[in-house]
């Protein structure tokens, strides 16, 4: 129990080997209300509470038949998927090792590469009706840099759902704000019926991430024709 005075709030002991950007991360965990409730509800991480947030608002999951996970790791929102839409078949792709999760078929494969996304649309035995991406680059310490490379990630996921998604589908995915997103919402504006922009409640406030939310996907044939 805390006695009078102490500090409610923890700290890390200082520790010079860690950088201060380590620190401050460390701490933002520990006092992170999300990552507690994450660990006590078993998500595997806090981002869950982001699609559940966004689900919630736009009801893009439940009915699902088929979902495609971008950037699944820990597993998070695939986790979510299942829990909301028990009968889709779903496949997740990162570089990174993810646990097995019960009726989610993982590979751990570079999205970028030739071979992931017939992979992907393979597995699924049909045309998704739900593609959602929470990837994001690994960060090189320039703002500038770091922003335009996960955006080249968010713009090749939509791309990608653009061809692979089924009429009616949605897609939703992780960007930053930085304000070289003119592209990809016309790309989006002109394949979907809605495009919105949202920053649910589970990202920090602090964060400059937010969330394009892309349904009503009108079929590859209406939207070449509206284009052109």
């Amino acid at each position: 129990m805390a006695r009078a005075g102490q500090d409610s709030v923890r700290r890390l002991k200082s520790n010079k080997k860690r950088k201060a950007s380590s620190n401050s991360w460390l701490t933002r965990q520990l006092n992170d209300p999300y990552v507690k409730l994450a660990k006590e509800q078993g998500w595997r991480s806090r981002a869950a509470f982001k699609l559940i947030e966004l689900d919630d608002r736009f009801r893009l999951v439940k009915g699902a038949k088929r979902v495609v996970d971008l950037g699944c790791a820990p597993g998070g929102w695939s986790q979510v998927v299942r829990k909301r839409a028990p009968g889709a078949a779903v496949v997740g792709i990162d570089l990174l090792e993810v646990e097995p999760i019960e009726g989610v078929t993982i590979f751990q494969l570079d999205f970028m590469t030739d071979e992931a996304p017939g992979l992907l649309t393979d597995t699924l035995d049909g045309p998704p009706d739900l593609v959602i991406s929470d990837m994001a680059a690994n960060t090189v310490g320039h703002k500038q840099t770091d922003h335009l490379r996960t955006m080249a990630l968010v713009e090749t996921a939509a791309h990608f759902a653009v061809e692979v998604l089924a009429e009616g589908g949605s897609f939703v995915a992780k960007g930053f704000a930085g304000g070289t997103d003119a592209e990809l919402l016309a790309l989006l504006k002109r394949h979907f019926k809605t495009v919105k922009h949202a920053k649910p409640p589970a990202s920090r406030k602090g964060s400059s991430e937010w969330f394009v939310v892309a349904q009503g996907f009108k079929g590859r044939g209406e939207s070449e024709d509206s284009a052109g």
